[in-house]
């Protein structure tokens, strides 16, 4: 299937040339059953200073995840053993962005997903039945749906689970005897009934730490895993750089003729890191919101303004549309994090606004912070 058909295309066919160029081109040592070597697996995620020459051209691996490279060292070893990995953090540090390229570097596929919910179910994670078939012809293979946890082990791939903690915690606990013994004990088949993992299989979750609703793991479940916390973007400027590739790459699938704007990108990444870490870039202590001002809520943000640019301001990007569109992700959750943002922009803001320009013009739109 096509890319450009598609709305958001999986990560394996966005970047479909650079896995199929560092797969042919490994020469590392595989865990079995893996696509790429751990050092291909890094490389795909964390770029590469020199393009790799493959059939006569050079492919260019850039880096997609903008964060801790040892982290993601990490994630990856962890896969090449037995027990699972569990990403956790607060919401919009890209946790399912970091699962994803990994599945799909590691398996070749990143859509044999688990969606966590209040409403999941031991079925939704395991194996249902196709009934109409189950009356015909009794228990059978041919009968049993296979859900991701079962396609994982059953084809050596790996199964990811979003936000496992909004499942209920007895449905949490049906992973601890596969992620233990690796084999899926199928009562309705009898002496058959043993799915054994093949070679490959493993667990990625990822758990949000600040949203309502979450359900604690138990001890035993936790102990199956390996847990990396997915700390926000610390630094301006990197924030900025991942505003802009991921904007960019929204442009690009939704077929907006327009580039971003570096500036504005730089405004708004100082806004979200200085009110997400409650001090300003010259030392003044702010209030912080208490709704999740993550990295994601400033690309949507962005994207947000930079659309509204495209439709209806002959592509430029204006204030007003900028602090409109904040308005919006902010007092989604707290109203009373509205008046927290206008005294940013009555204190910072407003000092910023003296240097002219793109922060003057910020300052003047704060009339529609209401």
């Amino acid at each position: 299937m096509e890319q450009q058909s598609m709305i958001k295309a999986p990560v394996e066919i966005r970047y479909r040339e650079e896995l199929m160029a560092l797969e042919q081109t490994d020469d590392g040592r595989k865990p079995e059953n893996w696509r790429m070597s751990p050092k291909a697996v890094r490389t795909f995620i964390l770029g590469s200073a020199t393009p790799i020459q493959y059939e006569g051209k050079e492919y260019t691996i850039r880096k997609k995840y903008l964060g801790n490279d040892a982290l993601v060292e990490r994630c990856i070893i962890t896969l090449a053993g037995n027990r699972g990995l569990m990403l956790v953090g607060e919401p919009g540090t890209a946790k399912t962005m970091l699962s994803e390229l990994l599945s799909a570097a590691i398996s070749g596929v990143s859509t044999n997903t688990v969606q966590g919910t209040a409403g999941t179910t031991e079925d939704m994670i395991k194996y249902s039945w196709n009934y109409a078939l189950l009356l015909a012809k009794g228990p059978c293979r041919e009968a049993l749906v296979a859900s991701p946890l079962y396609i994982g082990m059953e084809k050596g791939i790996l199964t990811r689970f979003e936000e496992i903690t909004r499942t209920p915690a007895e449905i949490q606990d049906s992973l601890i005897s596969v992620l233990s013994d690796k084999v899926l004990n199928i009562p309705e088949l009898g002496d058959e009934g043993f799915l054994f993992a093949k070679p490959g299989f493993n667990v990625i979750g990822t758990a949000n730490t600040r949203d309502k609703g979450v359900n604690e793991m138990s001890s035993a479940l936790k102990r199956r895993f390996n847990f990396e916390t997915v700390m926000p973007i610390s630094s301006v400027a990197l924030e900025k750089q991942v505003i802009l590739n991921e904007v960019q790459q929204l442009a690009y699938e939704n077929h907006i003729d327009m580039e971003p704007d570096e500036d504005v990108a730089k405004l708004l990444a100082s806004t979200y890191h200085e009110l997400r870490e409650g001090i300003s870039s010259i030392g003044q202590r702010l209030d912080k919101p208490a709704c999740v001002m993550s990295t994601a809520e400033a690309v949507s943000v962005y994207y947000q303004t930079m659309i509204s640019a495209y439709y209806y301001g002959n592509k430029e990007f204006r204030m007003e549309d900028l602090v409109q569109n904040l308005v919006g992700a902010v007092a989604k959750e707290n109203k009373d994090d509205l008046e927290k943002v206008k005294s940013y922009f009555n204190t910072v803001i407003r000092e910023k606004s003296k240097e002219g320009g793109i922060w003057k013009e910020y300052y003047e739109a704060r009339r529609w912070l209401k």
